[in-house]
């Protein structure tokens, strides 16, 4: 059975299916969480933010650590790292403890996800290669839309550390087919670029720090200025780093494309609305509307479903319009669902959110294999690897900054105890401003994809003389 590709598909969708789940099942599990261990909202924040900032930052040195050191090596390691961390936070007695392996639990699976799909790239080939990861992206979204559910009820049945031990379970039976699985890396690697990684990864922590800690300590106290100064410094220092290097891990001339920017841009849009509200809706289904964490797991299924079904409907309606355009209406119907959800108010009942959560499910749903098909298929083929994660980067960093600010608003409009007075107000302020930004987006995507194709079908000038 070793190296088996059957066996390679297992392991790597098994470890896959656990990385998003981890993130969903712990956001619905924060107000259990709080109560518990008697921890303010800040503290609380960081078992998703660390993850989140920890998964962002880790996810272009995890790659090169895998082609240099070998990928199979590194899944293990990172797979290793993702499970022990799961198995500290399920008997956690305390919230400190429980955000540093949280923290821990994101540099796991960074590199468990970066490895992963290198090893399925390098086990199948030709329409097999398309196969396995169709079923790759199928069970990221699988994770995403059902983990709500399935960690309301394991929360109504055994509590929130449940939500914890689950994936560090699978993440056990993972490393148990790890010696069956084959080990590969580039044959010519290159050095790593820890100056990019370490002052990328300082300005997303500093960044994540100032948002959740602002509204506790006032945004005006010294170490929140300073923390915001210094990683504005960082992102500076990471510019001049990767501009600078013959092969930047994070390589920014791509951006001078407007058709990758753009995609960039759609990617961060979408991902930046649909993984805050994963995150707080439960505590406001919970703590405000009064459901039970399975009920508001539930709820959620109408905002995560529209993922599993809908990239084949836009891979169908390629055929018929342009993909960019597909692209800039999904980014649009984010902006609509977001405004349409503020209809929401303590009084009414959950059905009046069908309709919301649904319509930007649809918009997330419609462009989220696309823009990766299109971020690809945007640069040379020799960089396809460095695209691929460029988007992916973008994604994590979007939703990490996203999740951040977010919490720091509705910190603020309930005085950090995310419940009314407040909670509602502060909901609407957020979504609003989603459904402006998803806006704005919409038009510059349009604007950026519609230059890049005038500069394809520009006819080319006669030589001058």
């Amino acid at each position: 059975m070793r190296n088996h590709p059957a066996v390679v598909l297992v392991a790597v969708l098994l470890s896959t299916l656990s990385l998003p789940f981890s993130l969903t099942g712990a956001s619905v599990a924060l107000p259990e969480i709080g109560r518990d261990l008697d921890a303010g909202l800040a503290a609380v924040q960081w078992v998703v933010n660390g993850y989140n900032a920890t998964f962002a930052s880790f996810m272009l040195a995890a790659g090169a650590l895998a082609d240099l050191f070998g990928r199979r090596r590194v899944f293990a390691v990172g797979v290793a790292i993702f499970a022990g961390s799961g198995l500290l936070g399920a008997v956690a007695d305390s919230i400190v403890l429980l955000d540093v392996v949280r923290a821990l639990a994101g540099v796991g699976a960074a590199a468990a996800a970066t490895s992963a799909s290198a090893m399925l790239a390098g086990t199948f080939q030709g329409p097999a290669r398309a196969r396995a990861f169709s079923v790759f992206g199928t069970t990221i979204g699988v994770g995403l839309a059902f983990g709500p559910s399935i960690a309301g009820l394991l929360i109504d049945g055994f509590g929130w550390r449940a939500v914890f031990a689950a994936p560090a379970l699978a993440g056990l039976a993972v490393l148990a087919l790890v010696p069956l699985l084959p080990e590969s890396r580039q044959p010519h690697p290159g050095r790593i670029d820890w100056p990019g990684a370490v002052s990328f990864t300082g300005a997303l922590l500093l960044l994540i720090f100032g948002f959740v800690q602002g509204p506790e300590h006032g945004w005006g106290d010294p170490p929140i200025v300073i923390a915001f100064a210094v990683a504005l410094v960082l992102l500076v220092v990471f510019v001049r780093v990767e501009r600078r290097r013959a092969n930047p891990m994070f390589d920014l001339a791509l951006l001078a494309s407007p058709r990758f920017l753009g995609i960039c841009l759609a990617a961060a849009t979408t991902v930046a609305v649909l993984v805050p509200l994963l995150v707080y809706l439960p505590s406001y289904l919970t703590t405000v509307v009064g459901l039970s964490p399975g009920a508001a797991g539930a709820t959620l299924i109408l905002l995560t479903a529209p993922t599993l079904v809908l990239p084949l409907l836009a891979g169908a309606l390629t055929r018929r319009v342009p993909a960019t355009a597909v692209i800039v209406v999904s980014v649009a119907v984010v902006a609509v669902g977001a405004a349409w959800a503020t209809v929401l108010s303590p009084g009414s009942d959950t059905g009046v959110l069908a309709g919301p959560l649904l319509t930007i499910g649809v918009g997330v749903g419609l462009s989220i294999g696309l823009l990766d098909a299109l971020a690809i298929g945007s640069v040379a083929p020799e960089r396809a690897a460095t695209g691929a994660g460029m988007i992916n980067t973008a994604r994590l960093a979007s939703e990490t900054v996203a999740i951040a600010m977010v919490g720091a608003v509705l910190a603020t409009t309930t005085a950090g105890r995310l419940t009314d007075p407040g909670f509602t107000g502060g909901l609407r302020a957020v979504l609003w401003s989603m459904a402006v930004v998803a806006l704005v987006a919409t038009l510059t995507v349009a604007v950026l994809v519609r230059r890049a194709g005038a500069r394809r079908t520009e006819p080319a000038r006669a030589p001058a003389g």
